[in-house]
């Protein structure tokens, strides 16, 4: 079993002391990345929730850079204490409440300017108050900053520094000496114990502005403080502190120098010397922090775009475009190297000061979000089974290429230019991506959104994988079905051969104008031509699929399939009538069934016997994917879950949707697991026989085909569907797919006997007719305008239709 396709930009992430590894929050876990190739290395797996911190512990001396011990935190109320050279977990400290932020300073100055006794080390955490939580007043204070012994693995007992609405983010100096937290308008920061004396009493302060703040930065030898508020403005106070946090010694001297009287302070008598107001960005900052030097000062937001601010003079100067919004921006011990953490879940590393990407950790990019208005517009996601390859349309306009055997990032496709800055409203969506069955060729459709009512553009492209292992594109075809939008793309199995599906009432059958193409051939400069042209009724054709053997093309009218012979363009037959439209078709593997699916009031699953032209078993079920095994007759759909099953914990304990396995021929489903944010998610198998797994959990022999589940947050899953998890869900739990559960990623439970509105015993309903029918003449002329039947067909009908005229008549 694998997981992947996780946020690896939830939480900043932490480098090695000899920067050779990046420690990543992932998840439940951390994932250790090599700097110099950005693969994953290892991995930290025993969190029950999300991972919001990692520390690693900071070598005293040059020599100790090869010690490799750790501190992360989680939601699950853990902190947890780990050599991750082995990888090994070492110590757990129980927190009891879901930790957001931490910190420890006290690991960065150890020693006092005597060398005295080091103190113990302490982290200081911000967690969420469960029991206030729990309460729907506007007033309840969830927040509290409270105070964590490390060295005694146990919680400084009743210590909580502060409480705020919500629980914030928690940032510390370099220096150690220092941490605070912006509420509001507010910072409150925070001075670091440095002698047993000072451990009962911590200091604090309190600065304000105008305006609700994002992030805040230390200065790392002086004390200056900067902060980045919602308009894009950056603040910069200059000697915070200097009445509060200085010695006595200290604040001797700042008497005199102020003839005996302390000074005012700025804003609001705000403890600092003076404040500074720099203002570029046109949104929010969220990255904030100071040259290693403390010279230069680099702020980033929504722009993509690093701006360096000298200290002293306030002048500014860019550095390039990222393409994505920042959100962390890490230092390492090298000072050379650094990491930038973006919005498109890439971490980027840096060669500094010249900010030059080195090598990047990509995961699954986020879907393009659509405005409110074109909601009814969904992205597609494409599988290539025999490279366990995903294709997925992101908001940059590009389709990324992402290895679910190795969850990494391979390639992107750029489906049209785009001159823009990260975040700009979208104006074009790519509304679906398919690839052929052996990944030679791809098709993607895209809308350009109209500008109050005017401007809409549809475009249909062709891509071809070349010998550069990468996609080219060959064909644009604007507006293929007029002015309606695509509802889908089918590739032909064995030829270069597609068919586009429309809403306006037509399909068309596209062809290579290359001709057969050879095994393993290319298909450079190879354009795509309208083979024919097929309508039913002026209907909508909702979906579009060909057969295994391609020798039948499946088109759904609306409520109706149809079936076409797609080289010679005619129409063999209309089955089904379902109660809402149908808009998912798929032929199960090598069997004699289809497999269709309706969205609406009256969702339905439907699996159509080809040889009786008629309904074998359906499902009132609201379907958001299905997929069928290529060599065998078996299929498996991710279903929506009613929002009455949801209620049962019993058996669904409060998940969304449910992942069924059928043999076609049978309505009792092979397996079920349920899962969590189904909606928006996809399936499909995958060939596994290249894929190295535990042979514990396969029985001892390599899967044939793995089952895909990708959720609606791009989280994936692979796993034998007919392995041990399939049959011994207990056995699973003990393995920590529990984890998976309390977390809200993915879990698993048998729920047999659930399944809604179906009875096996119970004769199918008269309202769903088959074909043929025992009167032919009375739908002989029901299919496309430009296709009439045989002659012989035809006359025969219209004989027989006659004859039982005349019947009526002597009666």
């Amino acid at each position: 079993m694998i997981r992947g396709g996780r946020n690896y930009v939830s939480s900043p992430p932490a480098f090695s002391n000899d920067a050779k590894r990046l420690l990543v929050c992932a998840a439940n876990s951390v994932s250790i990345f090599s700097t110099a190739t950005g693969l994953p290395v290892a991995s930290l797996d025993g969190h029950r929730a999300l991972v919001t911190a990692v520390i690693v512990v900071p070598a005293s001396t040059p020599a100790s850079k090869i010690l490799c011990y750790c501190w992360t935190a989680s939601l699950d109320g853990t902190i947890r204490y780990w050599d991750f050279s082995v990888p090994e977990l070492i110590k757990i400290i129980n927190v009891n409440s879901p930790i957001i932020s931490m910190v420890i300073p006290s690991l960065l100055c150890q020693t006092t300017e005597n060398n005295e006794k080091s103190l113990k080390s302490f982290a200081y955490l911000s967690v969420e108050n469960t029991k206030e939580a729990e309460k729907e007043s506007t007033k309840v204070l969830r927040g509290q900053i409270k105070k964590c012994n490390l060295t005694d693995f146990r919680m400084a007992g009743g210590v909580t520094l502060t409480e705020t609405k919500q629980p914030e983010i928690i940032t510390v100096s370099a220096s150690g000496k220092y941490f605070g937290i912006r509420f509001k308008c507010k910072l409150q920061i925070w001075k670091v114990p440095t002698t047993e004396s000072e451990r009962a009493v911590v200091k604090k302060i309190t600065l304000h502005h105008t305006k609700n703040m994002t992030v805040l930065a230390f200065h790392p030898n002086q004390r200056i403080i900067a902060a980045g508020d919602v308009t894009g403005r950056i603040l910069i106070w200059r000697g915070f502190g200097d009445r509060t946090f200085v010695d006595d010694d200290r604040l001797v001297g700042v008497r005199s120098m102020n003839n005996g009287e302390e000074r005012p302070g700025v804003r609001g008598d705000d403890d600092a010397d003076s404040c500074t107001t720099w203002h570029w960005h046109s949104a929010e900052v969220n990255v904030l922090f100071f040259s290693l030097d403390g010279a230069y000062l680099y702020s980033g937001g929504k722009e993509g775009v690093l701006v360096v601010w000298q200290l002293d003079t306030g002048k500014k100067k860019f550095l390039p475009r990222i393409g994505s919004p920042l959100l962390w921006f890490t230092n390492s011990p090298d000072p050379s190297l650094s990491s930038v953490s973006c919005a498109d879940n890439q971490i980027h590393l840096l060669k500094m000061p010249s900010m030059e990407i080195l090598k990047s950790i990509s995961g699954i990019k986020l879907p393009c979000s659509f405005p409110e208005m074109y909601n009814g517009l969904r992205s597609g996601i494409a599988f290539d089974r025999n490279a366990g390859l995903v294709a997925l349309p992101t908001e940059n306009y590009c389709i990324q290429l992402y290895s679910l055997l190795d969850d990494r990032g391979i390639s992107e496709v750029q489906v049209c230019e785009r001159n823009h800055q990260p975040g700009d409203e979208v104006t074009v969506v790519v509304t679906l991506a398919v690839l052929s069955l052996d990944g030679s060729m791809m098709s993607t459709a895209e809308v350009k959104l109209p500008e109050e009512g005017l401007g809409g553009l549809v475009c249909l492209k062709f891509w071809a994988f070349g010998s550069q292992k990468e996609f080219s594109l060959t064909t644009i075809v604007y507006e293929p079905h007029r002015d309606a939008g695509i509802s889908a793309i089918a590739f032909h199995p064995t030829r270069p051969m597609a068919v586009s599906s429309s809403y306006g009432g037509d399909f068309k059958v596209w062809i290579c104008n290359k001709g057969i193409r050879q095994v393993d051939e290319p298909l450079p400069n190879s354009g795509w031509t309208c083979h024919a042209v097929g309508s039913y009724k002026k209907k909508s054709m909702t979906a579009a699929t060909f057969s295994s053997d391609g020798s039948v093309l499946a088109v759904a009218a609306e409520t109706v399939i149809t079936l076409w012979d797609a080289d010679k363009n005619i129409l063999v037959a209309v089955i089904g009538d379902t109660l809402t439209p149908i808009v998912n078709l798929s032929f199960a593997g090598t069997s004699e069934y289809l497999v269709s699916a309706s969205w609406g009031l009256k969702p339905q699953l439907s699996v159509w016997s080809m040889s009786k032209l008629s309904i074998a078993w359906s499902y009132m079920l609201h379907i958001e994917a299905i997929a069928s095994a290529e060599d065998i007759s078996s299929f498996a759909v991710l279903a929506l879950l009613p929002e009455s099953s949801k209620c049962n914990e019993t058996s669904f304990k409060g998940r969304d949707g449910v992942i069924l396995l059928f043999n076609a021929a049978d309505p009792v489903p092979v397996s079920t697991w349920s899962v969590n944010k189904a909606k928006g998610g996809a399936l499909s198998f995958i060939q596994g026989n290249q894929l190295s797994i535990d042979e514990n959990e396969l029985d001892g022999k390599p899967p044939q085909s793995l089952l895909a589940y990708i959720n609606g947050d791009r989280e994936y899953l692979l796993f034998d569907p007919e392995g041990k998890e399939t049959n011994e869900f207990s056995a699973i739990r003990r393995e920590g797919l529990s984890d998976l559960e309390e977390s809200g990623k993915f879990g698993y439970e048998s729920i047999y006997g659930e399944l809604p509105q179906f009875d096996p015993k119970r004769k199918q309903a008269s309202w769903v007719p088959s074909a043929p029918l025992e009167r032919p003449w009375e739908t002989i002329f029901s299919g496309s305008s430009h296709n009439l039947p045989p002659l012989t067909k035809l006359c025969s009908a219209f004989l027989e239709s006659l004859f039982e005229k005349r019947t009526a008549i002597v009666e």
